[in-house]
């Protein structure tokens, strides 16, 4: 009775559990084990600390490609700028110098040359916006000039004076096509009406390039082959305006779905942008 008295005395924390349970007269039921926890219960930790320079690196490329665009469309409104600027702005400046100079208190308000150059000096923001503003009216009249069938006939036969002589007679036709290619759209279409666009294999069986057929082969080489013979004009990427011809049989030829315009986007964005109708699962 002591001890059973001393047992009772005792705080709960230091109770021993009890090994089994009575339920009446003669039913135990032994108490619920519990699985012991093994390392495959406890799951390792699968978020790993980032680094500095991988997390840089990601926030980095996504502010690039939120920043390219708007980086490049004002890279190029600048270049434009410039380019007014220095190829007709500024001459269009020093030749109002040049009339004000000698016109001066002949119709035109008396000012020194020294005052005349100091108030037209390309250095101040609002000569050079005059000056690009000049500019492109000098480009929309010339545009004009150029529209009608007498300034058509005045630039022709300045075009051919200006054919005869030797350097330019070299360089003058190349960028001319070059430009009439990039800014008319109807020289464009002229240039390639009839044109299919077709896959053709230049160099290797199974490797395939985009090219447009320009029109037909040589006779003497159709004879002497014995096949409808195609000159396939391949551009190359991302300058399309340039590339190699290609003089292959008919049958090796396959024409694809796609206007001349989808094919030039598809080979100058360099397969990033490609017709939707057309695009194949990566």
């Amino acid at each position: 009775m002591a001890f059973s008295q001393e047992a009772n005395s005792l705080p709960h924390c230091f109770m021993l559990p009890p090994q089994r349970l009575a339920v009446g007269p003669s039913l135990e039921i032994p108490p619920p084990e519990i699985p012991p926890r093994t390392p495959a219960a406890f799951p390792p930790r699968t978020n790993r600390r980032v680094s500095f320079s991988e997390d840089f690196r990601r926030f980095f490329v996504r502010g690039m490609a939120a920043l390219l665009p708007t980086l490049i469309t004002l890279w190029l409104i600048v270049w434009l700028w410039n380019f007014l600027w220095d190829s007709l702005g500024q001459h269009i400046i020093f030749g109002i110098k040049l009339i004000w100079d000698r016109w001066s208190g002949q119709g035109l308000p008396f000012r020194p040359t020294a005052q005349i150059g100091q108030a037209l000096n390309g250095d101040h923001w609002w000569v050079r916006l005059l000056g690009v503003t000049l500019a492109v009216l000098l480009i929309y009249f010339v545009g004009v000039l150029v529209g009608n069938f007498i300034g058509r006939t005045f630039y022709r036969l300045a075009e051919r004076a200006v054919m005869r002589i030797p350097l330019v007679r070299a360089v003058y036709p190349p960028v001319k096509q070059v430009t009439d290619f990039f800014l008319m759209s109807q020289q464009r279409e002229k240039q390639f009406a009839g044109s299919h666009v077709v896959a053709v294999q230049p160099h290797e069986q199974g490797i395939w390039s985009i090219g447009l057929i320009t029109g037909g082969s040589i006779k003497s080489l159709a004879e002497a082959t014995g096949q409808e013979m195609v000159t396939v004009f391949v551009p190359s990427t991302p300058t399309a305006f340039s590339g190699y011809v290609l003089v292959v049989p008919r049958s090796r030829v396959v024409e694809l779905p796609l206007t001349v315009e989808e094919a030039m986007r598809l080979l100058v964005s360099g397969g990033v942008i490609s017709p939707e109708l057309e695009r194949a699962p990566a």
